[in-house]
């Protein structure tokens, strides 16, 4: 859990994560409890929750675990109405919960389109509106977690190419409209990302990965950790004035270039 900031950043703080229970949702989750903040981890699967929480305790952070689906919109409600009760106000609502299967539209039934727009787009707006009322104002940032199929279309994922553009447009939306309040509302994307699920999915033997880096202009995947220094800044004093932004955290991928793999560009 270490970062390039103090530890006492968020001191104080209490955060709660969709997605907590694994993947980037629960790393960027680490790092806020590494540096002060109570984290409430929310989840679909109870055990791995549990775990997440331990381990977080264990490494001499404040963690709790909480069972839901974002796609019931009472039970995201429920669960931060009880945050509140336990823990006060709302510092930092971070939207991490996200699903994805590679296939083409012909190939996509019109449940599993629908499956991942509600995990993605429909419980990211679920957290949000849910949390208005528990929200520090001002002071409180919400941060959504997209995806670069925001914006470049890409085969096979049309579902999520669709969710997410809707990310970063809600995203946008509530800067302007609680930003009266003092409550800010950014967007990270990443890019290709070392050990995550989704990585495993889409680039799962070493020559999609070897294709991948290819393409990448600093020559290698991202980490979870510079994800998560990113996620900490943006939810620290530091970043008080940076709201409806997006920030692509992805080793300059979608720049795009001619499309061929940087090998055929680099100089020898």
């Amino acid at each position: 859990m270490a970062g390039i900031f103090r530890d006492d950043l968020l001191k104080g703080r209490t955060a709660f994560v969709t997605g907590g229970g694994s993947g980037i949702g629960l790393h960027m989750a680490e790092r806020f409890a590494a540096h002060g903040a109570t984290v409430v981890l929310a989840g679909r699967r109870r055990e791995k929750l549990d775990e997440a929480a331990a381990g977080i305790r264990a490494a001499g952070g404040a963690a709790h675990g909480v069972a839901l689906d974002v796609r019931d919109y009472s039970a995201v409600e429920a669960a931060l109405r009880d945050t509140h009760t336990r823990f006060g106000e709302l510092d930092i609502l971070l939207c991490a919960a996200a699903g994805n299967f590679p296939a083409p539209v012909t190939g996509m039934s019109a449940n599993g389109f629908k499956a991942v727009v509600d995990i993605d787009l429909l419980g990211t707006f679920h957290a949000c509106r849910a949390a208005y009322p528990w929200l520090r104002k001002p002071g409180a940032c919400v941060l959504n977690i997209s995806a670069g199929q925001a914006t470049i279309p890409m085969a096979l994922q049309a579902h999520v190419c669709a969710a997410k553009a809707g990310v970063e447009m809600l995203t946008r939306t509530l800067a302007i409209e609680w930003g009266p309040e003092g409550i800010r509302a950014n967007c990270i994307t990443p890019g290709a990302t070392d050990d995550t699920e989704g990585m495993r999915r889409l680039a799962p033997a070493d020559a999609d990965r070897a294709a991948v880096v290819g393409r990448i202009p600093l020559g290698r995947m991202g980490t979870r950790d510079e994800l998560a220094d990113l996620a900490l800044f943006l939810c620290s004093g530091a970043a008080a004035y940076i709201t409806g932004a997006v920030f692509v955290c992805d080793g300059g991928l979608s720049l795009g270039g001619s499309g061929l793999p940087l090998t055929f560009v680099r100089p020898s």
